[in-house]
């Protein structure tokens, strides 16, 4: 039950929106027991976004996930996001802030797991 949500302030185009969805279905797989049969993926391209006081290509995501995981496999997660994003849209990876949340309560089909 993961959620990537990607928060850029690049243009991004339909087919650049699919390339990044089918690499993050694949990345997520750096956590045990996740994977693209369960992911839910959102990208707002456009954003106003500023970082170090620009406006310069930059990305905020933000992956939340049910349960928990080891910090070496955010880690290696996070390499994968940086990478994704930097083939696909350009951003230079000291511009991409990757934020992670956990929790135990996660509702789907209209109960928690």
């Amino acid at each position: 039950m993961p959620f990537i949500n990607v928060k850029t302030n690049q243009k991004v185009s339909a087919a650049q929106a699919d390339t990044m969805k089918s690499q993050l279905g694949k990345a997520i797989t750096a956590i045990p027991g996740k994977s693209e049969g369960w992911l839910m993926v959102g990208i707002e391209g456009e954003q106003m976004l500023w970082f170090k006081g620009t406006d310069a290509p930059a990305a905020m995501v933000q992956v939340s996930i049910f349960g928990s995981a080891s910090s070496n496999a955010l880690g290696t997660l996070t390499a994968h996001i940086t990478g994704i994003l930097t083939d696909t849209l350009g951003i230079p990876s000291d511009r991409i802030y990757v934020s992670y949340a956990s929790t135990n309560d996660w509702g789907w089909n209209g109960s928690n797991f």
